[in-house]
């Protein structure tokens, strides 16, 4: 059993990874030529940037959940995914986190410039509501569909979700926050665009108001799930494993799952978040089949 969701779980993800990847490969030769100059590179470099797509593939298993079914879907999960790496690019940032590598490669304003990188992270803001409005039309769905839909992503990058949080998280650097502190942190920082990608995958199947809510609340804790896991990597793992310098929560003294709960408390805190999740989805009647091996992939993932 446990072989069989792991199975499916590579295969979702490589679905995932392969039609996200060449959708923003497409990209980003087009806004290399559009944007042009260094400006037009870095662009393209930063949409480039591979990844796990753990939010596609949770938007792509949202959509099919409630009944979806147009292979356009994959421009929906690009447009999450660019959002998500525009917060990538920032979070980056000397004035952020200072890292230099990102997935194994530099990261944008270690092969460009900060202020290009700073650029680049605005502009791909813009990008992305092109991609959820190209999809939009491919999949016809009504404009007040899309506007719900745009909403619900922007919103979830904007103040009241990952800038929100991220303002929360520095502000928390070498303080010790109690843990419901902590979540409303990460709540923003990680969880709202976890969350907008499960709601925004089941607004574009049309959902009804019920398994959308349920749907949305699943997001809410499997996105409180992929940070305890990332936590518990920053501590346990490898910067050859992560793809990225692990141990940085200790060096900035940040407040961590790991440091309030330990390692094994946190990994039974995102195990129990994961197994919460599917119960939102099974009592409003939501098939669970993908969705379910997605929160226990994210509550136990190794990378």
């Amino acid at each position: 059993m446990a072989e069989t969701a792991s199975a499916a779980v590579a295969d979702l993800l490589g679905e995932a990874r392969d039609r996200t990847d060449g959708l923003l490969g497409i990209w980003a030769a087009r806004l290399e030529g559009e944007v042009g100059g260094r400006q037009g590179q870095a662009l393209a470099y930063a949409l480039r940037t591979p990844g796990k797509r753990v939010r596609a593939a949770l938007l792509m298993a949202a959509y099919r959940a409630l009944g979806g079914s147009s292979p356009s879907i994959a421009g929906v999960a690009a447009a999450v995914e660019t959002v998500h790496t525009y917060s990538l690019v920032h979070d980056d940032l000397p004035c952020m986190d200072n890292d230099d590598l990102r997935r194994g490669r530099p990261t944008t304003h270690r092969a460009f410039d900060v202020s290009t990188a700073t650029r680049v992270g605005f502009l791909l803001v813009p990008v992305a509501a092109r991609l959820l409005a190209v999809s939009a039309a491919e999949l016809a769905l009504p404009t007040s569909t899309l506007a719900s839909m745009a909403g619900e992503l922007f919103e979830a990058g904007g103040i009241e979700g990952m800038v929100g949080g991220q303002w929360l998280d520095l502000e928390a650097e070498r303080r010790r926050l109690p843990l419901p502190e902590l979540i409303e942190v990460h709540r923003g920082k990680t969880g709202a665009l976890i969350r907008a990608a499960c709601t925004v995958g089941g607004m574009a199947a049309e959902a009804a108001p019920a398994p959308l809510a349920a749907l949305t609340a699943y997001g809410e804790d499997v996105g409180l799930a992929f940070q305890i896991a990332d936590d518990v990597l920053d501590a346990t793992g490898t910067s050859e494993e992560l793809g990225k310098p692990a141990g940085r929560d200790a060096q900035l003294a940040k407040s961590t799952y790991v440091v309030l709960l330990g390692i094994e408390g946190a990994r039974t805190e995102a195990q129990r978040l994961a197994r919460s999740a599917v119960a939102h989805l099974q009592r409003a009647g939501v098939p669970s089949g993908a969705l379910g091996a997605l929160a226990g992939y994210i509550a136990n993932r190794s990378s």
